[in-house]
């Protein structure tokens, strides 16, 4: 009787090969399908971990203090934009438990046409609502265009080290003609219009252009002053320097009555609105939207874009 022959090696191989690739296979779908499930648990449990259980009988009932962050240079495309702040300051206002609204300021500025779009609305509330106050606390900094926010306000705390101030208006740009004629650049700019070409960075300044830009500037300065003169009113001590774009801390700005008084947020919570719960109502972009602006802010377009944006006016 014949035996029959082994298979060869080679197959023997590739048998084994094959089996642990799909051992290798199947348990790698069971983890998948693990991670997925877990994950999945997750995003459903999220909302009711952060659900604040312990007040939750008492939370139609309570009173509490509305707190919306003013962060970053204000900008109609940023967290801090004129359409972002009043959807906030709107929600806080139509809540019956708001006692009082608190504006966590902590920018730099930004543009004067945002920052005015939100002081107007701030008026236009605290008007609507009388029974509300809103009071602007600052953090690190509260300046230009943070500062035009703030001062319609019924008052401004500050830390003793903030700074504020900045009651001026920019126009930043970069002149380039004479490196152009050392790398030999020509520079070849078709406009309709004399001042189609206003302010390029690539041409020789033009006087006219120039003094208009100041006229420009000197307007919209105006305009900041008078901002600031109405919502501080007789609290304001005017000297030749207030607004000539200079910064102080917060005890100065408190004694040049930029501002009322020291204070933080929790403190004012609760010893002026007397509702020390604090209820957020910023509100933020999601991740897909904070990721697309940080990806903008990355490129060499949005670079660019930035350095020679020489015709837009900055309260900064």
């Amino acid at each position: 009787m014949t035996t029959p022959e082994e298979p060869p090696w080679e197959r023997q191989l590739l048998e084994k090969v094959a089996f642990a690739t799909l051992r290798e296979q199947r348990a790698r779908r069971r983890w998948g399908i693990f991670f997925k499930l877990a994950g999945l648990a997750y995003l459903i449990a999220l909302p009711a971990l952060l659900m604040d259980w312990g007040d939750s009988e008492q939370l139609a009932d309570r009173r509490h203090t509305a707190v919306i962050h003013l962060r970053g240079t204000i900008e109609a495309q940023g967290e801090a934009s004129a359409q972002n702040l009043n959807d906030a300051l709107e929600a806080a206002f139509a809540d019956k438990r708001t006692a009082g609204v608190i504006l966590r300021v902590n920018s730099p500025g930004g543009s004067p046409v945002q920052a005015g779009i939100v002081h107007d609305e701030i008026l236009r509330l605290r008007t609507a609502h009388p029974q509300i106050p809103l009071y602007a606390v600052v953090e690190d900094v509260c300046a230009s265009g943070g500062y035009y926010v703030a001062v319609a306000a019924d008052k401004i705390f500050v830390d003793k080290a903030s700074i504020v101030g900045s009651i001026g208006v920019l126009m930043d740009a970069f002149g380039f003609t004479g490196t152009m004629e050392k790398l030999g650049i020509e520079r070849r700019l078709l406009t309709a219009g004399e001042n189609k070409g206003f302010l390029d960075p690539f041409s020789p300044q033009d006087l006219k252009q120039k003094e208009h830009a100041q006229v420009l500037l000197r307007e919209i300065h105006q305009q900041f002053i008078e901002v600031v003169r109405r919502g501080r009113g007789d609290r304001l001590k005017e000297t030749p320097e207030l607004f000539s774009g200079l910064m102080w801390t917060g005890s100065q700005s408190v004694s040049l009555g930029l501002a009322d008084g020291l204070g933080t947020v929790g403190s004012v919570a609760r010893d002026v609105i007397k509702a020390d719960r604090l209820v957020e109502y910023t509100v933020r972009d999601n991740l897909a939207e904070r990721l697309a602006r940080r990806l903008r802010a990355g490129t060499s377009d949005a670079a660019l874009g930035s350095m020679f944006d020489f015709a837009r006016p900055l309260l900064r």
